[in-house]
C-alpha cells in the first residue's frame, strides 16, 4: 500500500493506510466498471432522499444523517435486492455477506 500523498495525509488516506485498503477510481457513469455504485446513488435517490426530503424537515446535519445511517440500516438489513439473479439473488447485503463468509470459512 502507498503512503499518503502528502505528509500526514487526509484522515481517509490515514484510515486505507493502517488497514491495508487500496482505494480505486473508477470513470464517472462507467455502468460497466462502476455499476454498482450508480446503482446505489440512483437508489438512495429515490429512496431516501426523495422519500425523506418530503416526510421530514431535519433541522441539523446530525440529524439527517442519523436518519440516513437508520435507512442505510434497512437497505442492508431488510430491504431485498433484485439484480437479476445476480450476487444478491433477492436477499439482502447482509445475507449474501453472510453466506459468502460462511462459504469461505468451509473452504478453509
Amino acid at each position: 500500500m502507498p503512503a499518503p500523498s502528502r505528509p500526514g495525509g487526509s484522515q481517509d488516506e490515514v484510515y486505507l493506510t493502517l488497514n491495508d485498503i487500496r482505494h480505486r477510481r473508477a470513470p464517472i457513469a462507467s455502468l460497466q466498471t462502476n455499476g454498482f455504485v450508480e446503482r446505489f446513488t440512483r437508489t438512495v435517490k429515490e429512496e431516501f432522499f426523495a422519500v425523506a426530503l418530503k416526510r421530514k424537515l431535519s433541522t441539523t446535519i446530525d440529524e439527517f444523517q442519523k436518519d440516513f445511517e437508520e435507512w442505510l440500516i434497512h437497505y442492508n438489513t431488510e430491504r431485498p435486492h433484485l439484480g437479476f439473479g445476480y450476487r444478491n439473488m433477492g436477499a439482502c447485503p447482509v445475507q449474501t455477506v453472510e453466506c459468502f463468509s460462511q462459504a469461505a470459512l468451509e473452504e478453509g
